[in-house]
């Protein structure tokens, strides 16, 4: 199948980790947890160039330090076991054992390399795993190609998520079309960089590790490290990208004339993802997006975007729907980044509430009506440079309090 000319990205309705060709992914219940799907694969029927990201936490879990072994071996990936129960962290050298002992269990059942084997996991920390019940998932999970196994798997690694994410593109490269799919799971200690979240990117294109990581790195950057729940992050947060070149392109690389393609399409997916995380965070009512242009460099621009949406005070005001700029300036005068305040416009919705130093008149009554919407917008005009950036984040509820306060229980 080729895409037309005019749409060299375009997004799939529907699309899946299993758009790309060669790929299948399964999920189960292994008792991990009392109740709904904890166990997960994905499967590449060849092995595949891979890239990923990791939490910048000290506290790396043990599955992080099998993985990057793994990867670290040869750069390919054929099957990535995940669960969504017992974190594995902070659990000596018995949990890094358990992390071996399952990349070994998982690559007996699909008869492929150790090293070609990823581990993730989420949930509690400093529990050890019950060996048994993995060692019974790993024999019992059933994988397939079809959308209810990519929603299965989808379901597995999920936690306080309220919703399975999930995003696919395809890009035209050298007359060939290719797939992009990826799934993710996170809802709280969402936090650049990176944060609570798994990620999970397939794609069909040909194209060698060290450049699936550069371009995997270049989307992270202005996707999931530009989002925020609570300010905080995990043990296990990972991102992983597997390409299994099945969509016989010509070898992707910077200089190659449809580079740009994928990394748009990869960027997209990524974004997409971020997006559904920030409007999922623990007990959210709507997703908040920051818009800044005019700062002097993008780095400043994406600095503070994020500072902005990582506010507590701001997050509160978007809760009740009050349409307090006060708190976004209060936000905006403490970050790392150059602002005049007398050049600066700041906008919440579509309404001018703040410019060049000097309060505007607006309808509160309409300023809130648009605070109530599921998708608020505010937007930063720092009018100093040519830099730009956005960052994604949620309101904070009552509801927040009361999901952390029962993790556990």
């Amino acid at each position: 199948m080729k895409l037309a000319k005019e749409k060299v990205v375009q997004k799939i309705k529907g699309g899946t980790i299993l758009s790309p060709l060669g790929y299948k992914a399964g999920g189960m219940h292994a008792g991990l947890r009392y109740k709904n799907k904890d166990f997960g694969v994905i499967y590449s029927e060849k092995p595949a160039q891979c890239g990923a990201v990791y939490t910048q936490s000290h506290f790396q879990a043990a599955p992080l330090k099998v993985t990057q072994e793994s990867i670290s071996a040869s750069g390919q990936l054929q099957a990535i076991v995940v669960n969504s129960a017992i974190a594995n962290a902070c659990t000596g050298e018995q949990g890094l054992k358990d992390a071996y002992q399952t990349r070994e269990w998982i690559a007996e059942r699909y008869q492929i390399l150790e090293e070609h084997v990823a581990v993730a996991s989420t949930g509690v920390i400093g529990e050890w795993l019950p060996m048994e019940k993995v060692e019974q998932g790993c024999n019992e999970i059933e994988i397939d190609s079809n959308q209810q196994a990519a929603h299965a798997f989808q379901q597995a690694i999920l936690t306080t998520d309220t919703i399975e994410k999930s995003s696919c593109y395809q890009v035209e490269v050298g007359g060939e079309t290719v797939t992009i799919g990826g799934c993710a799971k996170g809802s709280g200690m969402i936090h650049p960089n990176m944060a609570t979240m798994l990620g999970f990117i397939t794609t069909d294109a040909n194209i060698e590790s060290s450049i699936l990581q550069t371009a995997l790195n270049t989307s992270i950057n202005q996707s999931f490290n530009q989002i925020t729940v609570d300010g905080e992050t995990s043990t296990n947060d990972m991102v992983i990208a597997m390409a299994n070149g099945m969509a016989e392109n010509d070898s992707l690389h910077e200089n190659h004339p449809d580079w740009m393609h994928f990394q748009q399409g990869l960027n997209l997916v990524c974004e997409d993802l971020a997006k559904q995380i920030a409007r999922d965070g623990e007990g959210a009512t709507k997703l908040v997006e920051v818009n800044v242009t005019g700062a002097h460099t993008h780095q400043e621009a994406n600095i503070l975007a994020k500072k902005i949406v990582g506010s507590n005070l701001v997050k509160t005001a978007l809760f009740g729907g009050d349409p307090n700029w006060g708190r976004i300036v209060g936000a905006m005068g403490h970050s790392d980044v150059t602002i005049t305040p007398n050049l600066c416009d700041i906008y919440i919705g579509e309404t001018l509430v703040f410019s060049k130093g000097t309060p505007q008149s607006f309808a509160e009554e309409s300023v809130s009506h648009d605070m109530q919407a599921e998708h608020v917008n505010i937007k930063i005009l720092l009018n100093n440079g040519e830099g730009k950036g956005k960052a994604w984040g949620c309101d904070l509820t009552y509801d927040y309090v009361k999901i952390n306060a029962s993790y556990r229980t």
